[in-house]
């Protein structure tokens, strides 16, 4: 559960990505999940958010992923154990060492695609990605091994909720399958407010068609509820 659930919750989006207008969310977000290059980015693209982030105080967070940019991070990779621990600690080290140059600095860690679904099932991939991001707070899904491992470790760890998503018995529809995006405005607004009590934070995807008018669509509504918009970290 949130703390203070019904009076605060973090807003995020995946950033960096090449795909969206990452201006355009950083003046609605609280936090901002920035691919490190494996999936999505590149050092420019990486240098530019960081400093839109630095400037509007939006929070900074490493979206790790496999290495798969033909697939946009979509497709199950099986790394061992050492070598995706070694590819999360390489971009963790890649998105801190820009994001110190341009003011701010990365203060979470937070799984993209495939890699997200695969820590919240599979412990020894969830184990790699602590292993390799440090002692840096972690952003997952609720129950995954990831946040278990986390907490386990004296680690913070945060829940999130997919408001562009559909869920089918707690879990995340496939994308592949009928139901799995959401992309009606008011729809997504409105499953944002009934998940808000549980989580920490709401991820709007920034891939999607619509994503700043639906982020915009998401705070106004969280607003509406009368929820404080700000980073989980506090």
């Amino acid at each position: 559960m949130a703390p203070d659930a019904g009076l605060r919750v973090d807003l995020n989006a995946d950033l960096g990505e090449e795909v969206t207008d990452d201006a355009g969310l950083l003046a609605v977000v609280t936090s901002a999940n920035v691919a490190c290059g494996f999936h999505a980015g590149s050092p420019a693209i990486m240098r530019s958010v960081c400093a839109e982030s630095a400037r509007r105080g939006v929070v900074v967070g490493a979206q790790v992923s496999y290495r798969d940019r033909e697939n946009f991070g979509r497709l199950a990779r099986d790394p061992g154990h050492d070598v995706l621990l070694e590819q999360v600690a390489e971009q963790v080290a890649v998105l801190s060492g820009i994001a110190r140059a341009e003011g701010t600095r990365v203060r979470y860690v937070k799984p993209h695609g495939a890699l997200y679904h695969r820590v919240t099932d599979d412990p020894e991939h969830a184990d790699a990605v602590l292993a390799g991001s440090g002692e840096l707070p972690v952003l997952g899904f609720p129950g995954s091994w990831l946040l278990r491992f986390a907490r386990a470790a004296g680690r913070a760890a945060y829940e999130e909720g997919f408001p562009d998503r559909g869920y089918e018995g707690g879990r995340l529809i496939d994308r592949g399958r009928p139901g799995a995006l959401i992309e009606d405005g008011e729809a997504i607004a409105a499953q944002a407010v009934r998940l808000a009590p549980a989580v920490s934070s709401l991820c709007v995807h920034g891939d999607s068609p619509d994503a700043v008018a639906h982020a915009h669509d998401v705070r106004r509504a969280l607003e509406g509820a009368a929820y404080t918009l700000a980073s989980f970290l506090g």
